[in-house]
């Protein structure tokens, strides 16, 4: 059985589980504006030190960490969110292999609870 679509802000008749192209247009709009603030990657500290110690961390940690994945691994997630803290972003115990399906889904909803 099919869900009944929903009436959205603007007055649109919305397919159930669909956004309306205005709050795809209101997303993009803030996320742009987040961005503009957003400091660059190499400023986060992602310049080419970060790339070279990935690499080497991957080619030994070649296998996704999340429980029951075998996937492989492409992204270097930090267990502990470093939030700026260079000591805590370069520490290697606080690195995990993560695959992208993992890190951009299950991994970043975690972080967006705490």
């Amino acid at each position: 059985m099919s869900r009944p679509p929903h009436l959205c802000t603007c007055g649109q008749i919305v397919p159930h589980g669909a956004r309306c192209p205005c709050q795809i247009k209101r997303t993009r709009a803030r996320n742009k504006r987040h961005d503009a603030n957003r400091p660059r990657a190499a400023q986060r500290g992602y310049g080419h030190a970060w790339r070279k110690a990935r690499a080497a961390f991957l080619a030994t940690h070649d296998r996704c960490a999340w429980p029951g994945c075998f996937a492989q691994a492409t992204i270097v997630d930090h267990v502990i969110p470093h939030r700026g803290d260079m000591g805590l972003f370069w520490d290697r115990g606080n690195w995990q292999p993560l695959c992208k399906h993992h890190h951009d889904m299950h991994k970043q909803r975690q972080e967006r609870r705490t």
